[in-house]
């Protein structure tokens, strides 16, 4: 077996799971993406499988394509890219597959997005579409706020930050988990803890092991399979009145932080999923 791992750089997941591929003397090449050409009328098939870890979202989405094309197995799939690339194809598919999230609105203008977030009440949050680390995320406390903030977006020039993502802000517990789900298994979950309202570790929240309940694992592997399946992490938000709600799923997961957290070898996990899609076996 060779398996292609997909990258930007080399940040600590990429290295950790290229260490147990040299551990289990697995045949591996790395494609670093910002080299990459590919001739789409002439299939190149010296991989097995694909392990994408790009950095950029397009790049990571339009390579997948075409290397599905090329009849070569990907992990995470062309599919699960697309949905967990953007958070509205996201919400759209947990929705359809009954699993509860926070409200949200769409809105397409400066006028209907102002609107929205006043019919959604403040406080509320507007993400971008497409953003990951918690970057660009606003919450909005008052009309000005909202104001200002659809105003700047307006000026970015960017297409995408003409569609305006408003969430209800959910009162958390200082926390929000993150659920690790590989294949049809939750192999574990963190707290993600902060004094700021945003817990993202990449933003400075604390993690901590978290049990995985059977209301997590369930919850877990449901929103997983309603994106498309594959290696995802899973976002849960604790509302005190409904429960459990995820609030996203990204397919290009973070675990650095992870690891010793939970007591669970993640690189491992992970290279046992990408051998058995190689292999025909998941």
């Amino acid at each position: 077996m060779k398996v292609g791992i997909l990258m930007s750089r080399a940040r600590a997941e990429e290295k950790l799971l290229v260490k147990e591929f040299e551990r289990r003397r697995v045949d591996h090449e790395i494609i670093d993406d910002r080299k990459l050409i590919m001739h789409m009328e002439q299939p190149v098939r010296r991989w097995d499988v694909i392990l994408e870890r790009s950095i950029q979202h397009s790049r990571a989405l339009h390579a997948l394509r075409v290397f599905e094309d090329w009849g070569i197995p990907t992990v995470n799939s062309y599919h699960t890219a697309d949905i967990c690339g953007s958070k509205l194809l996201t919400t759209s598919a947990l929705l359809r597959a009954g699993v509860p999230v926070p409200r949200t609105n769409i809105a397409y203008t400066e006028e209907s997005a102002l609107a929205a977030i006043e019919e959604m009440g403040y406080p509320c949050v507007l993400k971008p579409v497409i953003g990951s680390w918690g970057r660009m995320i606003s919450r909005i406390n008052d009309r000005d706020a909202a104001e200002a903030v659809i105003e700047h977006k307006s000026n970015l020039g960017n297409f995408l930050h003409s569609i305006y993502y408003i969430q209800e802000y959910i009162k958390k517990p200082g926390r929000d988990i993150r659920s690790f789900v590989v294949g049809d298994e939750t192999i574990c979950a963190i707290y993600r803890t902060s004094a700021h309202w945003i817990t993202n570790t990449a933003r400075g929240g604390e993690a901590t092991n978290c049990p995985v309940t059977p209301e997590i694992d369930e919850l877990s592997r449901q929103a997983a399979q309603a994106v498309g399946g594959g290696i995802v992490a899973v976002d849960i938000l604790e509302d005190e009145d409904r429960g459990l709600l995820v609030n996203e799923v990204n397919y290009t997961m973070e675990y650095r932080n992870s690891i010793h957290t939970t007591g669970v070898d993640i690189p491992v996990r992970v290279v046992d999923y990408v051998i058995a899609v190689g292999n025909g076996e998941a």
